[in-house]
């Protein structure tokens, strides 16, 4: 009897350790709020509670190639940054950046026109000879040529061998004989020092520069049709 009862009581205090750990260790399992002084990752994927996603932060190597219309690119070369989704699953912009003084360097934040490409731009761009270009640009992208409808008619006009100057032809004439993408206005600093602003029409041809140049000198000019001054305020 006594042996039986050590051995009930051993069994007691066994099984009541088991259910403590166990209880222990799934509350630690549960914890969802961990704290880190530092983590080194290649990349981060933030998604919602529904499993969709909403933010990639990446190394170049691991960058997500986007998405639209639930439809994951091909994998393809992408600098390294932030990337950012919408309800939708679409990519709607980023932050991305790449440099070295071999080639030169190029940051920005982008903002995506919906279902289609980039339509504002905050830049930062050192070309090779180290000269920089910084400042606000802004697009004008058609609304009815979204996205998959331009690529899948650039994949149509693939298969019928068409050569780019050909693409565009083709491309303006389906669009009214208006251009599919026109940049309409740079508010910066240029390569060449002038620091301003810089408007184009909706054929993305330069109408009015109000700046001032690498000489100190302030500027307004008007810009006929074909790009060429046809009115300075100040100064020649």
């Amino acid at each position: 009897m006594k042996r039986e009862n050590i051995a009930l009581k051993i069994y007691s205090i066994t099984l009541t350790l088991i259910l403590a750990f166990i209880l222990v260790s799934g509350f630690r399992s549960y914890d969802s709020h961990k704290k880190f002084d530092e983590i080194t990752v290649k990349r981060i994927n933030v998604i919602e509670p529904d499993g969709k996603l909403k933010m990639v932060i990446s190394n170049k190597d691991q960058q997500h190639p986007g998405i639209i219309d639930g439809k994951t690119f091909p994998k393809r070369e992408r600098p390294s940054g932030i990337l950012f989704f919408n309800e939708e699953q679409d990519e709607v912009g980023g932050l991305v950046y790449r440099g070295n003084k071999k080639d030169g360097a190029n940051m920005v934040i982008s903002f995506d026109q919906y279902k289609n490409d980039q339509v504002m731009q905050l830049q930062l761009k050192t070309n090779k000879a180290g000269d920089n270009r910084y400042g606000l640009q802004i697009w004008e992208r058609d609304k009815k040529l979204t996205f998959p409808v331009l690529k899948e008619t650039l994949e149509m006009l693939d298969k019928k061998g068409y050569r780019y100057q050909q693409k565009l032809e083709y491309l303006k004439k389906k669009n009214g004989g208006e251009p599919i993408v026109a940049s309409r206005m740079f508010v910066g600093k240029n390569y060449d020092r002038a620091t301003g602003m810089f408007i184009r029409d909706k054929n993305g041809t330069e109408r009015l520069r109000v700046y001032v140049d690498s000489n100190n000198n302030p500027k307004i000019e008007v810009l006929d049709e074909k790009g060429k001054v046809v009115k300075n305020f100040l100064g020649k």
